[in-house]
């Protein structure tokens, strides 16, 4: 039965350029996930199987529904940023035709290199996509002022020495961390849109005028 049911939605995800992957997560859990490529967006679903099956046979509304969400997801995935430590600024477009851009990526990481060693590390993509959606959730045009982006283990030693409440391994020696303002945004605006994606850590600096976002687990301080 539920063979059937994924091959029926399957016929449907295709009408809608749609690819499907579905995976059996513990003993009764279904977690599937269909990619629109056209649109570079995806979404991933979690049920169990009575709701599946209940949610395949209204599988084409849902799919509408789906299909009109992707469509509505701009082509393009653009940042303004601004180094506040080296004064370099950069605009790239780092997603388009339904992928990252790998040249402006490589763009983006070496303005967020450790600006005391002048190491460059690849920097998780999922946080370009944080801020990207912060943007989308605020309808802000600015330009991201970073105060942090990758930190060398060596600086976050030396740091760690001077008291400055920095953590033994921090997410930002990792490239999973940044320290931002966005211009033409209170702080506690993008501090509280931060809190609704529910993207990862968000932490509040109002003292030094900027708030930190990872890509670890989601909390707040």
């Amino acid at each position: 039965m539920c063979a059937m049911s994924t091959a029926r939605l399957q016929r449907s995800l295709t009408r809608c350029s749609a690819k499907l992957s579905v995976q059996l997560v513990g003993r009764v859990v279904i977690r599937f996930v269909y990619i629109f490529p056209r649109f570079g967006v995806g979404l991933t679903l979690m049920m169990n199987r009575r709701d599946f099956l209940k949610w395949s046979l209204a599988g084409g509304t849902v799919l509408a529904g789906a299909r009109s969400w992707a469509q509505s997801q701009p082509a393009e995935r653009r940042l303004k940023l601004f180094n506040t430590h080296t004064g370099e600024q950069l605009a790239a477009t780092f997603w388009a035709n339904g992928q990252y851009q790998e040249g402006e990526l490589v763009a983006i990481d070496r303005l967020l290199r450790d600006h005391r060693s002048g190491d460059v590390f690849t920097i998780d993509r999922r946080l370009y996509d944080i801020l990207y959606a912060l943007q989308q959730r605020l309808d802000a045009r600015g330009t991201y002022e970073v105060i942090s982006g990758y930190r060398s283990p060596a600086t976050n030693k030396m740091l760690r020495r001077h008291g400055n409440g920095v953590a033994r391994n921090s997410l930002h020696t990792h490239g999973q961390a940044i320290d931002v303002r966005l211009t033409g945004v209170a702080l506690a605006d993008l501090r509280h849109a931060a809190l609704g994606l529910r993207a990862g850590g968000v932490g509040n600096y109002p003292g030094s005028n900027f708030i930190h976002l990872d890509t670890g687990r989601v909390r707040a301080w």
